[in-house]
Formats: C-alpha cells, sequence, structure tokens
C-alpha cells in the first residue's frame, strides 16, 4: 500500500525570510503573497525557525502599549515565557521574532504524517525539507486535505487491488467494497476473524478514507486458537506481526 507523499502536494515556490530580515519586510512578504507564516532560513537553506502573523500581530500589541512593555523588560527575568514576549517585543529582525525550534516534515513523509503533526503541534503550515534537511516546500492544511478529493472509483480501486488482492490473496469480487463520500463499506464472509480485522484496518489506512464500515464475517474465529494452531493458517500472518 502506498501512501500519498508531502512532496506530492506541498508547494516548492516558498517564501522565506532571513535571520536579518527586518520587520516591516517580513509584514510585508506576508500581506504581499496573502499567507499567514513563513519560515525563516540560514545561509544553506536550514529552516532555524518560522513566523507566523501571530507573531507580528504580539510585537504589535504589546509595543503600542510602552508603560505595559516596559514592565514587561523590567520583569522579564522572571519566566521564560516572559523573556520570550520581551524578546519579540523588541523584534526588529526575522530572527529576533521567529519561534523556535521549528517544527517541519520531509518530503517522503506521508501525508497521514503531516496531518498528525499539525494537529498535535497545532500549527497550520509546515516547512518540507529534504533529505540533506534544506527547505524545499511548504504544506498547509488545504494542501493536505486534497487527499480527501480523491474520487471514490479510486479508492475502491485502491482497496480491491491493495488489500483484498495483494494483502489477502482474495480474488476480486469474494468480498463486495462499496465507496460512497470516501465511506468504504466491505460487505462478505473471509475464512478468519483475524483477516477481517486485516481488511478493516488496511482499509483505513488508504489515503482519501474518511470510514470503513465493517459488514464482514468469518468461518473460524481464529482469536481463540493457540500460536501453533495460528501458524497453520498463512495468509497475512506477517502483517499481523508487525502491528
Amino acid at each position: 500500500m502506498k501512501h500519498n507523499k508531502v512532496g506530492s502536494v506541498m508547494a516548492t515556490d516558498v517564501v522565506r525570510a532571513v535571520y536579518g530580515t527586518p520587520f516591516k519586510e517580513v509584514a510585508r512578504l506576508l500581506a504581499d503573497h496573502r499567507i499567514s507564516g513563513l519560515p525563516v532560513v540560514d545561509e544553506d537553506d536550514r529552516v532555524i525557525g518560522v513566523i507566523s502573523e501571530t507573531d507580528l500581530i504580539a510585537h504589535q500589541v504589546t509595543t503600542a502599549d510602552r508603560p505595559q512593555a516596559h514592565r514587561l523588560f523590567r520583569f522579564a527575568a522572571l519566566t521564560p515565557a516572559t523573556r520570550r514576549r520581551a524578546a519579540k517585543a523588541a523584534a526588529r529582525t526575522a530572527g529576533r521574532l521567529m519561534s523556535t525550534p521549528p517544527v517541519t516534515v520531509h518530503a517522503d513523509d506521508t501525508i497521514v504524517e503531516a496531518a498528525r503533526t499539525m494537529a498535535e503541534r497545532h500549527v497550520e503550515r509546515l516547512p518540507v525539507l529534504d533529505e540533506e534537511e534544506r527547505l524545499v516546500g511548504i504544506v498547509t492544511r488545504r494542501d493536505l486535505l486534497q487527499v480527501f478529493l480523491r474520487p471514490d472509483a479510486d479508492i475502491r480501486a485502491e482497496v480491491i487491488d491493495d488489500v483484498l488482492v495483494h494483502a489477502l490473496w482474495l480474488a476480486p469480487g469474494t468480498i463486495d467494497v462499496s465507496v460512497t463520500g470516501g465511506v468504504v463499506t466491505l460487505t462478505g464472509q473471509l475464512e478468519r476473524r483475524s483477516e477481517t480485522e486485516i481488511a478493516v484496518s488496511m482499509t483505513r489506512q488508504i489515503d482519501g478514507v474518511v470510514a470503513v464500515v465493517g459488514k464482514l464475517t468469518w468461518r473460524l474465529d481464529d482469536a481463540r486458537l493457540r500460536p501453533d494452531e495460528q501458524a497453520l493458517h498463512g495468509v497475512a500472518d506477517n502483517w499481523l506481526r508487525k502491528r
């Protein structure tokens, strides 16, 4: 089973800044290109930080309230978070304004992995790196959502070919596969209970699948067999051991 890679959906024309890019130039880049953030790179195109609209807004709010800013600097040694806010309030360049360490992905990562990173780190865009850790693209939430626009017919064909035929060694038509709006329904009977679990689990991993409805039955409940008895039934055992 092949997952779509980040490199297949990323934008390669990346708006970027360097450490010394002035604050106003960063704001202009975001406004002109209508983007909400950009990476900051060094002389080797390695990402050293990221800047978001939130960083700029926080800078402007703190700077506009000068008395509050002075109080912030006065007590800046209290906590690391306070020191970071004070530093950003005084920032005049991208290097002082950026957030570090940057959250990134690699072009060879799957779209699912990138989406998980976005959700866990609460970010809306990710700089994409090559195998030498250099910036090669940028991917946004909108880019990742493209995977869910796959036609139902393409998803159905992949379920039949990759899951049923190649993984479970079944003849086409043994299991009925229907796909509506990305929701896959599997109907039919398999030899073993473990095979029904494999079919559902592998189908969930296919790009574009929103949900899986398993209407599968089995002839043999191999969950009750001893390990030596299970070895007598070879279909997809390797896949089960890798789970």
